[in-house]
């Protein structure tokens, strides 16, 4: 089931996209501003609207953190915000001035792409904000791209119908040419990894004029090769699709229309699972909650739609929490002696206190049985929670996660960048390093890691398909300047 929590009707034109962070949610519309909104209760920060773009504002994306958000615009532009004050912090103005269409941030917060009208790409070092590399693809618009979860490609779509893979030195390493006739209009990778063998392979949903939803298999060899394949075509809508996202476990796949209709799908099998209805004109934007089961619509009826899910994919029930259930238990962590240490140092018994005030003090045993401590909670995934501790229940098992992941975001230093944290210990890297991955981490940390983890990753918990470590020279200086400037 589905339902609408409240509609927000500040923009005073067509709203473009919508992003999701983790507390909140940020909108932005041809009225030049971006409004951004706290997720307890949708109420407006004291600093919105962001008022800094001279255009239409065509997108916006948040970093991992959530502490900065980069917008960008037909001014040429991709502008990046302070999420604590408001105010601008950098100002990219885009290769050769054209118009900025599309903008997206790595998972790692380490790299942003932004695409333009004139067809070219441009990617920049997102801590220094300085201009790596540029390319592209002539007589086209760039209007659609996402980075691989792993945050070492990202796909670009244009207005040619094309689907292109870039690696970070901006080599093509796939192209499909007619991905979608008339033109792409988004795509977005999947959260998901899946890695055997000497593959690592990733999901991709696009969408475009041709009015289909697809998903697509990606499979990256160890050998360097990439290979990509159709999976499924989804034929719910009657007109063109304009956007789509993913649910953050992978599990949803949502898409807006032309046709004024949202679609939710079991990103799966591609199964239908519900229509909504209620936009008045074409739907531009649609966002999924990285914390809640909260998603995000926007149109080009001036509003953004708030709609709350309520049971998961599989058909089994995952209840949200009331509010008043999760301000208590944020109270309760807060007030708990291990709210001074970071998660990764939590014992097996600060995690059976965390699970008995998150009400699910019936995992403890199961919990304690597994001697699953602070580091091991964090590297929880959806596969682990159903193969080795065995929980059945679809609903509880997101609700871990949902959890985790509010703890991940909790734990974030206030005044230090995300990009700049150890995943693993949380602490300021000095020597940073490239796991197989794709994630930087603490050269010492992520050594001891791979020693007494039999080689998988802290952040996917998939085998690392090679113990090599690369330094992150950039990352190192970047830290280096911040620390300068303290």
């Amino acid at each position: 089931m589905t339902s609408l929590v409240c509609t927000l009707q500040h923009h005073q034109d067509d709203v473009n996209w919508c992003a999701f962070s983790a507390k909140l949610l940020a909108t932005c519309s041809g009225d030049k501003t971006l409004r951004i909104y706290n997720t307890n209760n949708f109420s407006e920060l004291a600093f919105s609207p962001l008022s800094g773009h001279g255009y239409g504002v065509h997108c916006c994306c948040f970093s991992a953190c959530g502490q900065f958000l980069a917008s960008c615009s037909t001014d040429a532009t991709t502008v990046v915000w302070s999420m604590v004050t408001g105010e601008i912090e950098a100002v990219l103005e885009h290769p050769g001035r054209s118009p900025v269409r599309i903008c997206a941030l790595s998972p790692d917060s380490l790299h942003l792409v932004s695409g333009a009208a004139d067809g070219t790409l441009a990617l920049w070092d997102f801590p220094s904000k300085q201009l790596q590399r540029t390319g592209g693809v002539t007589e086209t618009t760039v209007v659609a791209c996402s980075f691989s979860p792993c945050s070492q490609m990202f796909m670009s779509g244009s207005t040619y119908g094309d689907l292109r893979l870039w690696d970070l030195n901006m080599n093509q390493l796939v192209a499909e040419k007619n991905a979608h006739d008339l033109g792409v209009s988004c795509c977005t990778f999947a959260p998901n990894i899946f890695s055997g063998g000497q593959v690592v392979q990733f999901q991709l949903a696009s969408c475009g004029q041709d009015s289909l939803l697809k998903i697509w298999t990606i499979n990256k060899f160890s050998s360097g090769g990439c290979k990509m394949q159709l999976l499924h075509t989804l034929t719910g809508q009657s007109a063109p699709v304009l956007s789509c996202a993913y649910s953050s476990d992978g599990q949803l796949l949502v898409s807006g229309s032309v046709d004024k209709s949202v679609t939710i799908y079991d990103a799966n099998n591609g199964r239908l699972l519900y229509t909504l209805t209620q936009h008045e004109r074409y739907v531009t934007a649609c966002s999924f909650s990285p914390t809640s089961q909260l998603l995000a619509t926007g149109s080009m009826d001036k509003t953004v739609n708030i709609w709350k899910l309520s049971d998961g994919c599989s058909g089994h029930s995952v209840k949200a929490l009331p509010e008043e259930s999760t301000q208590t238990s944020n109270e309760g962590r807060t007030s708990a002696g291990r709210s001074k240490l970071l998660v990764s140092d939590w014992s097996e018994d600060d995690v059976s206190q965390w699970l008995a005030e998150e009400g699910l003090g019936g995992l403890v045993d199961t919990f304690k049985a597994n001697n699953i401590d602070g580091t091991e909670l964090l590297g929880l995934t959806k596969e682990t929670l159903a193969s080795e501790l065995h929980i059945e229940s679809v609903g509880v098992r997101n609700k871990i996660l949902r959890k985790v992941e509010e703890l991940k975001s909790d734990s974030v230093c206030s005044g230090t960048p995300d990009e700049f944290l150890c995943p693993i210990t949380r602490e300021l890297m000095r020597e940073p390093v490239i796991a197989a991955d794709g994630y930087s981490y603490e050269r010492e940390a992520i050594e001891s890691w791979i020693n007494t983890k039999n080689r998988s990753s802290p952040m996917t918990n998939l085998p690392l398909l090679t113990t090599l470590l690369t330094p992150n020279h950039t990352l190192k200086m970047a830290i280096g300047r911040w620390k300068t400037s303290q």
